[in-house]
């Protein structure tokens, strides 16, 4: 018995001699894999318009993630990770942007991906990413239709609601006492998720507070000449014009009304009037003046960390700060969000980046941004105007550069 006790025993030592080195092996070869995948590269995937009906914003927002990636790769990257971006271009397709993001997560094998430009093609892909257990940081994709997704792992980097973003406007225009109130009004609007409804919610506005509403149409985004529905708008006159524009749409229409010599009072144009590069190129600087739109961030923002970023940009793309579309500065920010989540917990994976985001205030230079249970910002917009050939915050008054002009002055030519 004592012989085959020991016997038992040499081989329970041998065996757990066995053990002990596979333990230890697998141990180095844990800590190996972990240092390993902690110098890979932070790989995020991005779907953009680079062509397309959404081509100009997807080009400023393509500068905003690079700038990002160049500047966040000075400082070492994110935990030790150089942080690489992939972006393909989605042609303003929805169903391409589907293609690029199911490509992106499933054969690239992106670690991260955010968002694309537009509501109509960040619904579906934030579909996508939650498919796959994604986070989906976005910065330009904020129409009601894109919260109604009930989406945990979406976060629209914007301080509010795109539906939101006509507020200011209202507010600006219901403040004026009732005697120097547009009396009529006219509302031209793209069928877009963030565009029409953007002017429908100016529109109950105005109509609860008694302005008559004398024209409202809605056109495909097909249309490509807006003569036709410019000339009808025209013909009833109305005071104020609200357009649910996007760019192109947007550029088209203020042409019509130059063509058609119709200059209403008061024009707000939820977006293309907010490129500072763009807008003044399409319709020609002269024109540019007194017209209305709503901006998440302009040059002369206080926000942290602005004056570093126009001086990186300015030095990246030339130019002047004047220049700089602020979807640039949302897809910038949408960068520095990963980087404040790796900050405060160590870790950069979608699990935490989704549960740390929900919690708390983040700062970015689109301002402190917190957000619903489904990614909905919870702050405001500014109201900004063409003055004197620059984008102008002119409310609300404690944040105003200048006050509002009004009547727009007459087109040059």
């Amino acid at each position: 018995m004592k012989l085959s006790n020991t016997k038992v025993s040499k081989r329970g030592m041998i065996t757990a001699g066995v053990l002990s080195a596979a333990l230890i092996t697998s141990s180095l070869l844990s800590t190996v894999g972990v240092a390993a995948n902690a110098a890979s590269p932070l790989k995020i995937g991005v779907s953009l318009s680079l062509t397309g009906d959404f081509s100009d914003s997807g080009l400023a927002a393509q500068r905003g993630y690079l700038l990002w990636q160049q500047e966040v790769n000075k400082k070492g990257g994110i935990l030790g990770r150089s942080v690489s971006i992939k972006i393909v271009n989605d042609a303003s397709s929805p169903d391409q942007v589907v293609t690029n993001y199911t490509n992106l997560i499933t054969k690239d094998k992106v670690d991260i991906v955010m968002g694309p430009f537009s509501s109509l093609l960040t619904i579906p892909a934030s579909r996508v990413a939650k498919r796959y257990g994604y986070s989906f940081i976005e910065p330009a994709g904020g129409g009601p239709k894109v919260f109604a997704e009930k989406n945990p792992n979406l976060f629209f980097v914007q301080p509010a609601a795109t539906t939101k973003g006509g507020d200011v406007f209202a507010d600006y225009i219901l403040s004026l006492p009732a005697s120097q109130r547009p009396k009529t009004a006219g509302y031209v609007k793209l069928d877009d998720p963030f565009a029409a409804p953007l002017a429908d919610n100016i529109k109950a506005r105005f109509e609860a507070a008694g302005i008559k509403t004398v024209y409202d149409q809605t056109y495909p985004s097909e249309t490509a000449d807006m003569t036709p529905v410019v000339s009808a708008l025209a013909a009833k006159n109305p005071d104020v014009v609200v357009g649910g524009t996007q760019s192109a749409d947007a550029f088209a229409q203020v042409k019509a009304m130059i063509q058609l010599k119709f200059s209403p009072k008061w024009l707000f144009l939820s977006n293309g009037a907010s490129s500072p590069l763009e807008f003044p190129q399409q319709i020609g600087a002269n024109n540019t003046e007194g017209v209305f739109t709503s901006s998440d961030w302009y040059p002369k923002s206080t926000a942290p960390g602005t004056a570093a970023f126009i001086k990186a940009y300015v030095a990246k793309y030339g130019g002047a700060a004047t220049s700089i579309d602020s979807t640039s500065t949302e897809a910038y920010s949408a960068g520095t969000l990963l980087e404040e989540v790796a900050a405060k917990t160590g870790k950069i994976d979608n699990k935490t980046i989704i549960a740390t985001l929900h919690k708390g205030s983040w700062p970015t230079l689109e301002g402190n941004l917190s957000w619903n249970a489904y990614g909905e910002p919870q702050g405001s917009y500014l109201l900004t105007q063409w003055i004197g050939g620059a984008l102008t915050t002119v409310w609300p008054k404690a944040t105003a550069q200048h006050a509002p002009v009004a009547p727009k002055p007459a087109w040059k030519n």
